[in-house]
Formats: structure tokens, C-alpha cells, sequence
């Protein structure tokens, strides 16, 4: 392990690389496609950009407004692209035909010295790397470590169940700490709350997990199982299940899922071809902070602006268009769970068969579609009336990986 400094500054204050090219939306030289098949595609923590590793090195991309910012070319391959937030800095693993690092290494690329600053070693594949500010998570098939930034000093071990899709999510909110990762039983999450120095145990469905998310302040947290049919909400605070929603009624595979900056959406995305979003049901309380220990019960929600919601399992008020529902809802507990749980209030139907992950805009009610065939969507959704959304635009960024959508998405 070789650790370096990690002083993230923005993206653009660094000086021209030989390697960048034209930060364009399209591929200049038609001869370098071959070396572009996408391996990786994610978010950064806000959202507001996202990275994809190709087989000949990275590429980062701005949302709103949609164009490349920059790209780095190895002639070798990455698999996972990690940055934090919108700055130099990046974890990097290396995968491919011809992997530029090896896929049991995260190197640590500070791209203002366009150089690895440290490199973190295991025994096995990486399966996923998390980023924020004062940590670093590596999720491997059987465990998970959090390092310390400043350091790479190694903070905490976890022991999973198989853990093949590297799910885990990480709250990137300075505020509070939140880890949530399956756990050692079929189904179960164990959520970390490190700013209150406790882990809670939630049994989330009876069959393995295939999906989860944590709001940005880590107080909620969205799990969905390999059946793909119902999404459930807990309160990480006191690991309450406070709203259930049903995608849909026949077997899915959920690719991924997102809160809104404000907690009030719920974005989702499966195999079949269609984006959810649902209404999350809230209190009015606003506040700042994780609940302190006196106040174990509430579960802070962290909204873009710094305020944030509490929520209380036993009270819940709705403050949106209340998503669709059985008539029978208020037979809840009598009646098979499929006429209580609650359906997406919008949907957008992709044109086309391909892996997706998306996530919400940073203008009103709109949601970014990252596609695994190249192409980026821009929807928006009526938060009262609520149905299809409205495509509002469309970029076909690279041309389709050559290895199949299975192999583009961790």
C-alpha cells in the first residue's frame, strides 16, 4: 500500500495532459472507436456528472449541460471509475481485455498531476469502489473495508454474504456517515451508522438483494430483492420500513436506483424498459443534522440546499402526488401485500432494450438516463398529475459496447 496526498481541487484548474483530447460529446477520430467499448458507467455523488471507463481508458461527462469534460486515454482498460464529487480526484480499477491496473488494485488518480498518488492491494477482484470526502469503501466478493482518506489507513472490516455485484452504498453527505450492505443472511442489510457508532440489522426481503440506495444524509434507505417487484423504504435510524412500492407484478431485474436531493423522489430503473419514479412521503419538520442520541426515533432526510426533513415511522404525511395505488390500500394487513403497496406516480419507456442507471437533474422533476448502448435522456415529470414523462433530450455519446450491456454495469 503506498499512500499520497488527496487535495481534491475542481475539475478544469489542472494543466492540459498529452493524453486529453477535444472535450467534445463526440468521438473526433472514427479509428479510436474500436478502443472505445464502455466497461463502466456511473454518477458521482451529486449527480451532476458521470464517468464511464472504456477499453482503452476513462472518460468523464457533465449532465446539465450534457458534453464531455475530459477523457484520459491509456491504450488499456478500466473497469470501475470512482470520482468524488466534481474533483482531480478518482479511484481507478483496471479491467478489460487488456487491463490497465490490476482488477485486484484501486489506484488512486489524481488527475491534476495526472499520476496514481496511492494504491490500495487485495487478494481478490475489486467488485465496487465508494467515495466521499474523509472515506473510502472497497467492496470485494466476501468483504468490505472503509479507509480513511487522509491516510488509507484501514477504519473497518465487514464480512457479507457473496457479494458478486459489489452493492453497497455510501452517504456522501459531510453531515452524518451512513453504510448500508447486504448482510450474512439472504435478504438482510446492515446499515452502519458511523457518526452515532452503531450497526443495525434489517431483514429486507426474503430473497437476496439485487439493489439498494441511501438518501444523500444516509437517514433513508431503498432496498429491492432479485424478484424486482417491490421496493421497500427504511428509516435507517431505528431500521423501520416506513413505505413499500411495487414496480410491477412479474419478475424484474432492478439496475438501479436514486434518491432526489431533497428526498422527495425515488428513481428507478429494470430490465424492462421502463424508468419508475415514486413519491416518498415525508413530515414538515426541517432540520440539519442525523438525529442526536435523545432523538433516536426521527430519520433525518438531507435535501440539495442543506435543509433537510425528519420522518418518523408512525407518522407520515404526504407533501407530493401520492403515487398509484390498489382501492383496496386501506385493507392493508388483511388483503395479499399487491393491494397495499404503491405504484409509480410517472414513467418513461426506453426506446430501446439496454442496462440504464439514472438519477435525478438538477432542474425541477427531471431525471438523466446513462444508457449502456451510448445514449444519454433527459425526461421530465409532472410532480401533481404524474404518468408519462417527457422526453426533453437525447445524446448518443459513444456507439454500442461491442461486449453486450451485461458487461457494461457492476
Amino acid at each position: 500500500m503506498m499512500a499520497g496526498s488527496a487535495s481534491p481541487s475542481p475539475l478544469g484548474s489542472k494543466a492540459p495532459s498529452p493524453s486529453r483530447q477535444s472535450p467534445t460529446g463526440s468521438i473526433e477520430n472514427e479509428s479510436q472507436m474500436s478502443n472505445n467499448s464502455l466497461l463502466f458507467v456511473g454518477f458521482n455523488q451529486d449527480y451532476g456528472c458521470f464517468t464511464c471507463g472504456t477499453e482503452s481508458g476513462f472518460r468523464i461527462y457533465s449532465c446539465d449541460p450534457f458534453k464531455e469534460t475530459f477523457r484520459r486515454e491509456f491504450g488499456a482498460g478500466i473497469a470501475i471509475v470512482e470520482m468524488l464529487f466534481r474533483s482531480n480526484m478518482l479511484a481507478l480499477v483496471g479491467g478489460g481485455k487488456n487491463p490497465r491496473y490490476s482488477p485486484m488494485k484501486v489506484m488512486l488518480w489524481d488527475d491534476f498531476q495526472s499520476r496514481c498518488i496511492g494504491e490500495l492491494s487485495f487478494r481478490s477482484a475489486v467488485r465496487a469502489v465508494k467515495l466521499r470526502r474523509d472515506r473510502i469503501v472497497v467492496v470485494l466478493e466476501h468483504k468490505i473495508y472503509v479507509y480513511n482518506f487522509d491516510n488509507l489507513k484501514v477504519l473497518h472490516q465487514i464480512e457479507t454474504l457473496s457479494n458478486m455485484n459489489g452493492l453497497c452504498a455510501l452517504s456522501p453527505a459531510s453531515t452524518s456517515c451512513v453504510l448500508a450492505c447486504p448482510g450474512q443472511r439472504r435478504g438482510e442489510v446492515r446499515i452502519e451508522l458511523y457518526s452515532e457508532k452503531k450497526t443495525r440489522f434489517v431483514q429486507a426481503h426474503e430473497s437476496s438483494l439485487a439493489c439498494m440506495a441511501l438518501t444523500s444524509n444516509g437517514s433513508l434507505l431503498a432496498t429491492a430483492s432479485m424478484r424486482g417487484t417491490i421496493v421497500n423504504i427504511f428509516s435507517t435510524a431505528d431500521g423501520t420500513k416506513v413505505q413499500e412500492l411495487r414496480r410491477g407484478t412479474d419478475r424484474a431485474d432492478i439496475y438501479c436506483m436514486a434518491f432526489s436531493a431533497n428526498a422527495r423522489w425515488l428513481v428507478l430503473s429494470s430490465d424492462k424498459g421502463t424508468v419508475h419514479v415514486f413519491s416518498i412521503k415525508a413530515s414538515e419538520d426541517m432540520h440539519s443534522d442525523m438525529p442526536s442520541s435523545g432523538n433516536r426515533s426521527k430519520a433525518l432526510v438531507s435535501s440539495g440546499s442543506g435543509s433537510s426533513l425528519f420522518m418518523t415511522g408512525s407518522a407520515l404525511l404526504s407533501f407530493a402526488a401520492a403515487n398509484a395505488g390498489s382501492s383496496l390500500s386501506f385493507m392493508k394487513g388483511v388483503l395479499p401485500k399487491y393491494f397495499s403497496s404503491e405504484w409509480s406516480l410517472a414513467q418513461f419507456r426506453l426506446p430501446e432494450e439496454t442496462r440504464a442507471i439514472v438519477a435525478f437533474g438538477p432542474q425541477k422533476h427531471t431525471i438523466n438516463i446513462v444508457c449502456a448502448n451510448g445514449s444519454f435522456y433527459r425526461c421530465s415529470f409532472d410532480p401533481v398529475k404524474g404518468g408519462d414523462m417527457a422526453q426533453q433530450e437525447f445524446t448518443s455519446f459513444t456507439r454500442p459496447t461491442t461486449q453486450g450491456d451485461d458487461k457494461v454495469f457492476v
